[in-house]
């Protein structure tokens, strides 16, 4: 077995090889009397970033059903029954500065409930998409639903920001159609529309995916175009030395 592993820290995002001597985890099978779910035991599971401006520790607790392996010693089998990210709470990113902060609060916010809470992770989610839409596109209107119209009128006429595309805008309504679900309690009240954690991480990583495409792409061309600046200045400053 290899003693290495890539991992991408969740602290900093830092990708790296990491060596199984900053990755620990360590089992607990109590001899406890049979719970509701059955005999159960616990993994406990420990990294170190390796990056040395971060170093902070992620750890993660799994509760397993108990067994037998094949010489009859009590083990931890099957997938976990529960998980419970203690450190860092969720799996979301880390954000660069481009992105503005009531925007990061939104989406730090909506995954660190996503598990406990899908539909207000969801609310959460579409609160935020908003948000970009009035922050980045420059358009704000009594609801959401006006606001994506006139986003995607937009992009029908060709005047849409940089980085908006008709998919984008789509998704976005979409987002708005899940994100009501928490929002507003249907007219039947006894209609029980749900949504589980996996379709809430469906939005948020929407909201990754726009946070790069409109905000972080933004920010990195204005700073490559700044450097073109920059560079024809300098040069022009050498010719006129030289003259």
């Amino acid at each position: 077995m290899s003693d290495t592993f890539t991992w991408e820290c969740p602290h900093c995002g830092h990708s790296q090889t990491g060596a199984y001597r900053n990755n620990k985890s360590d089992q607990w099978i109590p001899d406890f009397p049979e719970t509701s779910l059955g005999p159960v035991g616990t993994l406990n599971h420990m990294r170190i970033c390796l990056n040395g401006d971060c170093k902070k520790v992620s750890f993660t607790v799994y509760l397993y059903a108990q067994g037998k392996d094949g010489a009859g010693d009590t083990v931890l089998k099957g997938k976990p029954l529960e998980t419970w990210r203690l450190i860092p709470e969720s799996s979301a990113k880390p954000q660069p500065d481009s992105v503005p902060k009531p925007l990061q609060d939104d989406y730090f916010e909506a995954c660190r409930i996503r598990d406990l809470s899908p539909k207000a992770s969801a609310t959460l989610a579409r609160r935020c998409l908003q948000g970009m839409i009035r922050n980045f596109c420059g358009i704000t209107k009594p609801t959401l639903k006006a606001e994506i119209e006139a986003l995607d009128s937009l992009v029908q006429e060709g005047k849409e920001p940089r980085g908006v595309t008709p998919e984008s805008v789509k998704a976005i309504d979409n987002v708005r159609g899940v994100g009501n679900i928490g929002a507003h309690m249907e007219k039947d009240i006894n209609l029980i529309v749900d949504i589980d954690p996996g379709e809430a991480q469906v939005l948020i990583e929407l909201i990754e995916t726009l946070f790069d495409e409109w905000y972080v792409a933004r920010d990195e061309r204005t700073k490559r175009f700044e450097k073109i600046a920059t560079l024809a200045a300098e040069k022009a400053n050498e010719k006129k030395g030289g003259a």
